[in-house]
């Protein structure tokens, strides 16, 4: 079965289709919740929470097609108030990302590069890259305009590109 019709009988009460969703989505949700609250505590805290808004609301949900698109949101909002609560400064890397999406012909940490930028950039930039989302989606998700998000995916290019080529001293460098 694909996700379409999991989210169909899950919102029609069926456990092991929910279950199957979760397991068809779990890693996005990761890689998206440790963007933005980045320590694994944290993370597994926004999850959890996500998993069981979910579950408990389901069958509210719409269109089964945007299951992934909506449980996205929730974590968002999930992480978001996390980061609230905790009032967190400053971005904290870690090392699992430094090793996950590196390519063998960079010696640029991807995600190092990520955190450099706002908050805000951060999110679109691993919705749109890492997790291959739409302008469109990721409008819906994040519930700006699609123009919103083609600005902020242009200045997070622009401030990436200074990073990386740099304006003076060259913290990344390319090899």
């Amino acid at each position: 079965m694909d996700l379409i019709e999991n989210a169909e009988l899950a919102r029609k009460g069926d456990k092991e289709a929910f279950v199957l969703l979760i397991r068809a989505v779990h890693q996005s949700l990761f890689v998206i919740a440790r963007s933005i609250v980045k320590n694994n505590e944290d993370c597994a805290d926004a999850m959890q929470e996500t998993i069981a808004k979910a579950f408990s609301n389901v069958h509210t949900l719409k269109e089964p097609a945007y299951f992934k698109t909506w449980i996205i949101r929730i974590l968002i909002n999930e992480c978001n108030q996390i980061n609230r609560k905790k009032k967190r400064v400053s971005l904290i890397p870690y090392d699992l990302r430094k090793t996950s999406y590196k390519d063998e012909y960079e010696q640029i940490e991807l995600f190092e590069v990520i955190d450099e930028l706002d908050v805000q950039l951060q999110t679109i930039v691993t919705l749109f890259y890492i997790e291959d989302m739409s302008v469109k989606d990721i409008s819906n998700v994040l519930e700006v305009s699609e123009g919103t998000v083609k600005s902020r995916l242009f200045r997070a290019r622009k401030q990436l590109s200074e990073l990386v080529l740099g304006e003076g001293e060259n913290k990344y460098e390319l090899s």
